[in-house]
């Protein structure tokens, strides 16, 4: 039997020109995802798009700067205390959540062991 779980899902957008200490911020921000034991975080780069600065983002030859998102799943609690860090890391930028099930699979069975069809 599947348990499912109320989770909340985390959208960053930014821009692929954004960093963190000369590292792409994307990637800071999944590395502190992955350190604060996040249930799961991936980067999308995008063709193009605009974001909260309405500054357009997309392929350059010279300069890269292709919109990315983010996208984040854990626990209330745990999205909780992401998002102000995620904040912090932040110059510019939209930060969206939304209410989500979560259901963890691992091998081809639910959390509680139960197998799939």
């Amino acid at each position: 039997m599947q348990q499912i779980i109320p989770a909340k899902l985390l959208r960053v957008l930014i821009s692929e020109a954004d960093r963190l200490a000369n590292k792409p911020l994307y990637e800071a921000i999944v590395a502190k995802c992955h350190e604060m034991k996040i249930a799961g975080a991936t980067v999308f780069r995008g063709v193009e798009g605009y974001g909260e600065t309405g500054e357009m983002h997309k392929a350059h030859l010279v300069h890269p700067d292709r919109p990315i998102l983010i996208t984040i799943v854990d626990t209330v609690d745990n999205i909780e205390l992401i998002t102000p860090v995620i904040e912090q890391m932040m110059k510019t930028g939209v930060i969206a959540k939304s209410d989500v099930n979560m259901i963890r699979v691992r091998g081809g069975k639910t959390a509680e062991g139960g197998g799939t069809k």
